[in-house]
């Protein structure tokens, strides 16, 4: 099978950083890829450690971008994450969660272990159901 026509997923925790990172990268060389998040929530730092930035999955790149925006615009310029999400944001409009995807990959490329042990088990619990 040609690469070109491999169905690739990336997965990190929150679809920001690592697996958009790697999508633009595979799309720019021909993949067919898409990202993914397999957390609960979006989640990026925020200006201490015990104050994140929280978002569902259902918030759009736009409207993250926005709200860091407001919150403080200075700030979060310097830490790169007004740029990281306007990268995203012209790659696709909104993070994903993995386990909400029904479509079929022939690799997925996890970016941490932690992340590869929830993906292997979502697809433990998953493929019995599709299967019969």
């Amino acid at each position: 099978m040609p690469a070109a026509n491999l169905n690739i997923a990336v997965v990190c925790s929150s679809n920001m950083n690592r697996s958009m990172e790697a999508h633009a990268f595979l799309s720019k060389k021909g993949f067919k890829v898409r990202s993914f998040g397999t957390g609960d929530k979006v989640k990026l730092p925020g200006t201490g450690p015990d104050r994140p930035n929280v978002y569902d999955f259902s918030c759009t790149y736009d409207e993250i971008y926005q709200d860091l925006l407001n919150k403080d615009k200075t700030f979060y310029t310097q830490n790169g994450l007004l740029n990281m999400i306007d990268r995203n944001r012209r790659i696709k409009p909104k993070p994903e969660r993995f386990q909400l995807c029904k479509e079929k990959f022939d690799i997925v490329v996890t970016c941490e272990e932690r992340v590869y042990d929830q993906v292997v088990e979502y697809q433990y619990w998953r493929l019995p159901y599709e299967n019969g």
